[in-house]
This record gives structure tokens, sequence and C-alpha cells, in this order.
């Protein structure tokens, strides 16, 4: 992590830390609703991926492609929404998140649908050492 790089306040308030890459933070979105997960580069000032440079962008993409791949195939997704919206939290942010047909928002954007809904404690955790585990995350 550089020095200089802090994880916004919302995304400290809303998400789960479970390691990092070589280039971004992973999160666990605290809404039981969807398995949704977040990549944040570990780089001050960065509200837009074209603002990464070439290398990191790279880096990012291959990051993004390995945890999307990984979570369609343990999840059994039927379609995985990665987005980086921004508008509410301007730290470039990449939301990942395990879509299913049967899901209550289907096929809506799953933002401002339903109140989150809080991991219980032990989900928490069992979902916590699992992804740590499949994305062999260091912390």
């Amino acid at each position: 992590m550089t020095n200089s790089f802090q994880l916004h306040p919302r995304l400290a308030q809303d998400c789960i830390v479970l390691g990092r890459f070589e280039l971004c933070q992973i999160l666990l979105m605290n809404d039981a609703h969807y398995p949704w997960f977040i990549l944040v580069p570990e780089r001050p000032g960065i509200s837009e991926i074209y603002q990464l440079d070439s290398t990191e962008r790279q880096q990012l993409s291959k990051e993004s492609a390995f945890l999307a791949a990984t979570l369609a195939r343990h999840y059994h997704a039927d379609k995985m929404n990665i987005a980086a919206i921004g508008n509410i939290v301007p730290q470039l942010h990449i939301h990942h998140i395990v879509r299913y047909q049967t899901d209550a928002a289907w096929p809506a954007p799953v933002w401002g649908k339903f109140a989150a809904l809080p991991y219980a404690p032990e989900q928490l955790a069992d979902t916590t050492v699992t992804i740590q585990q499949l994305l062999k995350l260091s912390a």
C-alpha cells in the first residue's frame, strides 16, 4: 500500500477488508443479499480508471478478471455485474456483484433496491475465510 492511500470512509463503513492483491484491496460489501465484492486500487487521488498509468491499468484488468472468474465459478453466477460508477464515493472502486436470475433485484441493478442486509457473524466469518482462501489473499 502506498503511504498516502486511505480507504474512503464510506467504503470502510459499508465493507469488510478481506485482503489485497498486488494493486488493489479487496472488500466484501456487508450486504448478504448478494455476493458483492469491491476492488480498490491503492493509489491516492484516483477517481477514474484512465488516471492509472498503463501498467496499473493492466494490473487492474488482471485482478478484476481473476476476481470475476473466480467468483462466477465459486458462486455459479448467472451473470457478473462489474462496474466503476463512483457517483457517491469518488475514490476509484470497481464493484463485482454475483447475480442470479432468481435474485430479488433481477434484472435491475442492485443499487437502491433494498436496504442492506448485514451478514450474520457466523456467515461473515465463513464467507471471509472461504473467499480469502479461494483468492489466496494477503492481509
